[in-house]
This record gives structure tokens, sequence and C-alpha cells, in this order.
């Protein structure tokens, strides 16, 4: 399937989407947003990073070989699937390795993503301007309007599985989604590369909970992702006494995100156990491995949606060059329903169907009108 299974109003990233709750800067924390959760989340943060947060320099984030579970059969996906597991029910967190990904791609899409964004001009990508389309808002975004809660100094830009050129039985127009002819055709090996690995990680996640290893495999089997390209600029003296964050404390709304390690520092994690922030390394050629609000709901909590955000690097390197990153958020298509996983007990949450679930955890960034009810 190369399109959502419905079209809506495009009534997100005007100024008629937001609401009462918007636009309280860097000031903003969780709590004021938090009737917009659609799975449990305890805890209150500042949205943006301050002189004021502590930080857990002891740990780290677990590191997870899944080249065994990638060669072997059930006994060797299981076994991954326990080590994963624990990482993540830890802290929704790991770094995984033996992928077998080329290094090698990531470097060419990292390139990419450098001069997408410092060869266009602003004319040139605001005809790309991010527009609402099933559940997901997919184009640019220009800097500072990532969200309507927090002037986040990053741009973006999202494409979904209709922006590339996989199924052969759909007319593909490159220029419709795409700025610069060839960008397409090498962000399709990135997405293509990491759809091998969704099902043999969703299998060994779903052996960790004691189901069916092959529960979601039609559901995940081209299905629908989010492929955002990050560009922070250096960051100006001027911005930094504002305080703004280069992306805001938040939890990804999808089932789980793979993410390139990045290069520059400032990946920063919460850590319910400490209650302080975790910075997170990874080795250059791994990926960051993390849950979504979709698999929270689905585990019945155990494997816990975690807060995240980007900060500034210690090295002070943020103002001395850009910071890029390219996360893969996977989903699955609007009309399926998100329902607790058979066997796990005394389900915290009702079936909910994708497209209602996810717009209500997105209108706190869009604004109330965003979300879609049954």
């Amino acid at each position: 399937m190369n399109e959502p299974r419905r079209d809506l109003p495009q009534s997100a990233l005007t100024p008629g989407a937001r609401d009462e709750h918007m636009g309280e800067g860097v000031e903003s924390d969780s709590a004021r947003f938090r009737e917009f959760d659609q799975v449990r989340k305890n805890h209150t943060y500042r949205l943006a990073e301050s002189d004021e947060d502590r930080f857990d320099e002891d740990f780290e984030v677990r590191i997870c070989d899944m080249g065994a579970a990638l060669e072997g059969g059930v006994a060797e996906r299981a076994a991954f699937g326990r080590e994963l597991g624990a990482a993540l029910e830890g802290i929704g967190f790991a770094i995984l390795t033996g992928h077998g990904v080329d290094p090698a791609l990531y470097e060419r899409c990292e390139r990419r993503v450098v001069e997408l964004f410092e060869e266009l001009d602003e004319d040139q990508k605001m005809r790309y301007r991010a527009q609402r389309h099933g559940s997901v808002s997919q184009g640019y975004f220009p800097i500072k309007q990532s969200s309507d809660i927090h002037p986040d100094l990053v741009e973006g830009w999202v494409f979904c599985r209709r922006a590339f050129d996989l199924d052969p039985e759909v007319a593909f127009e490159e220029s419709k989604f795409w700025a610069r002819s060839g960008d397409e055709a090498l962000f399709r090996q990135l997405v293509q590369a990491h759809e091998q690995l969704v099902i043999p990680l969703m299998q060994s996640l779903l052996l960790h909970l004691g189901c069916e290893a092959e529960l979601y495999d039609q559901r995940l089997t081209g299905t629908n992702f989010g492929l955002r390209l990050n560009y922070y600029p250096r960051i100006e003296a001027a911005e930094e006494e504002l305080g703004a964050g280069r992306l805001l404390g938040h939890e990804d709304v999808d089932l789980f995100t793979l993410l390139p390690a990045p290069g520059q520092e400032g990946l920063q994690v919460w850590n319910h156990a400490s209650r302080r922030w975790v910075r997170l390394h990874a080795p250059p050629g791994s990926i960051v491995f993390n849950t979504g609000d979709y698999l929270q709901r689905i585990s019945n909590d155990r494997l816990p949606s975690t807060t995240h955000r980007v900060g500034k690097p210690r090295d002070g390197s943020h103002r001395e060059r850009a910071r890029v990153s390219f996360p893969m958020a996977l989903y699955v298509w609007e009309d399926e329903v998100l329902d607790v996983l058979p066997g796990l007990p005394k389900p915290h949450y009702p079936p909910i169907r994708a497209i209602t679930f996810h717009t209500r955890s997105t209108a706190k960034f869009y604004g109330a009108d965003y979300a879609v009810e049954d």
C-alpha cells in the first residue's frame, strides 16, 4: 500500500489549529499537555533543557547485538528479544549493533541531509511546506515550527511511504515530494535497509512478551513509516540566551524508531529510576532504537515510551557547526486497531483505532482540532 487509507482536513500547522494551551515557549512543561496523552506518563518535565537539569552520568544505554537474531531461528530471536526487552523495560532505549546496514550508507545520507537544507533557499523549501496526510503531517517544517508549543531550533522534512517509489503498481512523481532529483533514490535505500529489520525486531519483542512471534508480520509488511530529516543549525548567542532548545522533550508517537547514531552529542533520555537525564552515546554505525506510544499501549505499559530531547553538546560545538539526524518512525496503517497484546494481564487500555490514537496524541503539538474521533 502506497497511500494512507483516508485523507483528512489539513488543519495542522495553521493559525486555526492553535488552542489556548499552546505557545508557552521555553517555560512550558509536560503537565500542561497531559490531557493529550494516550498512554500513562506520570512524570513531569520542562520541555526545554535548563541549568536546573540533573544528569545521570553513570547510566549507560545497553548495546544489543542483533546479528544472531537476523541470521538464526526462533531460539536466537528469542534470546535477542530477552536482551532487547530488558533494555527497553528499563529505559525504553537500546543501541543496536550487528544490524547489517552499511555504515557508508549512513555517511552518504548525512552528507545529503546537509546539502538538502543548506543548498535550497527558503522559497524552494516552502513549496513543500508540511501538510497533513492521514495521521501524519508530511513535508517541510521551517525552523521553530516543528510544533506549536515550543520554538525548536531545528528544520525538519518528513517523508512517509507515499514519498518513495516503493510500489511498482503506482505511478510515482518524484518532484511531488522531493525538491532535488536523486534524493529519493538514496533515502529509499535507507528505508528499505531499515525495513529489513522491522519484522525481526518486532518478532523478538513479541517473543519477549510471551506472544506469537508472527502476530504483527502482516501489519508490518508494507506499512507506513515517517523518515524525518533533521537539520539543527549552529546556535547563535542571542538564541542561546533566550533558552530555546534544539528539540523539545517528547515521546515518540509510533511503534518504534530507528535512528542511525548521530555524530554530535545532544540526544538526552529521561531515566525514570534516577529521575535524571542520560546523555546517550552510540558508536558510529550503530542504530539507536526506542519504543513509542503505540508499543507502550499494546504492551500494556511493559515497554515504555520514554521522554527524550536534543540538547546542546557540552563541548560547545553547537556554536560552530550544524547537527543532523534522520530517524525513521514505524507506524501501522490508520484503520488498524491498537489492542493490548493477547496473554498480557489486566489490560490498562481498551482497543482504539490507530488514527484516533495517533491524532489525539499529536494534537498537543498542532492544536486540539487535529484529533480525529471515531
